[in-house]
């Protein structure tokens, strides 16, 4: 009989050990607690994995200091355009959204896209008029504004750079402006996403990962994030959410890769996910992603300097962590 587990991600890599303090640490550990209790909560009494990574992902989108729903950040235009996509391992259904706006949780949006429509990735205008039918709740922009992501923003503008994601570079890049170089959150190389995949009670699988998107993007970019196969994927054996730099995932077709070489190549989920990711690091990708097989055997690899990530097992098996 496998075992229920949960994985979650809120980005790969993380704020420097010499600048992280004890009060941001216990924030970013209180929201990656807030997100595993919401998925394990449906686990444990005996609910679906697709409702646990739903549950688990929008707990994360509601957390302020991941770049997800009420964390992402802003665009060239000082506005939210988010990403979502979630995968059904049992009946290879997927959903995803793309360029939406004011959207409260967007991951809610890609499984609606999976289940009420014939396509899989809906975008822009579409996907907004979609979610007017569908009844979606919205916020207004104030909702969406933090300090630290508005600051981010006004830095990367003045640099003339587009960031990868939700933090600023390390001073030691010479790219930190003076009001982002004054407060306690600088990272290191930021990389991020939010996710979570999941195995219930009977064995099956799902996948949702959701992103604000890069600091100060223009030109209509769209990552891995709502791309199934690529940032994204979940079948019979393995689910899987990725978190990095979303150009390398897509050019690895990451999250598929892995589950490619279980199935191809007979591998262990965790030889699969290593491999994986030492395949990113070949082609000078960087992030790190979560998976979880039938069994609920758990697997978080990643090539930056840290994951925020954590996991639940029925077998008893618990751990949040930010760093190797």
């Amino acid at each position: 009989m496998p075992k229920a587990a949960i994985a979650i991600h809120g980005g790969a890599g993380t704020i420097l050990r010499s600048q992280m303090t004890p009060d941001l640490e216990r924030e970013y550990r209180g929201g990656l607690d807030a997100g595993l209790k919401a998925g394990w909560l449906i686990l444990e009494r005996g609910g679906s994995a697709l409702d646990a990574v739903e549950a688990a992902v929008c707990s994360l989108e509601d957390f302020p200091l991941f770049n997800a729903g009420r964390g992402s950040v802003f665009t060239h235009e000082g506005k939210q355009e988010m990403d979502a996509s979630i995968m059904d391992g049992s009946t290879l259904k997927a959903g995803a959204v793309a360029f939406v706006r004011n959207i409260r949780n967007p991951i809610r949006l890609a499984r609606l896209v999976m289940e009420r429509t014939e396509h899989v990735l809906l975008a822009g205008e579409g996907a907004q008029h979609f979610a007017e039918q569908m009844g979606i709740p919205t916020e207004p922009d104030e909702y969406f504004f933090t300090e630290h992501r508005w600051l981010q923003l006004q830095d990367a503008i003045a640099e003339g750079r587009i960031q990868l994601d939700h933090a600023s570079a390390t001073p030691e890049e010479g790219i930190v402006g003076t009001a982002l170089a004054e407060r306690s959150d600088t990272f290191a190389k930021p990389l991020g996403t939010v996710g979570a995949v999941a195995c219930d009670s009977r064995g099956r699988l799902a996948a949702a990962t959701s992103t604000g998107g890069m600091t100060n993007k223009k030109f209509g970019r769209v990552g891995d994030t709502p791309l199934i196969g690529a940032g994204t994927y979940a079948d019979e054996s393995v689910a899987v959410s990725c978190t990095g730099h979303g150009e390398y995932f897509m050019l690895g077709v990451s999250a598929y890769d892995l589950a490619a070489r279980m199935k191809y190549k007979g591998l262990s989920l965790s030889e699969a996910a290593s491999e994986a990711v030492d395949r990113l690091s070949e082609i000078k990708g960087e992030g790190g992603l979560i998976a979880v097989d039938s069994a609920g055997n758990i697997s978080l690899e990643f090539n930056s300097e840290g994951m925020y990530r954590g996991y639940k097992t029925s077998g008893g098996d618990q751990t949040i962590a930010i760093y190797m």
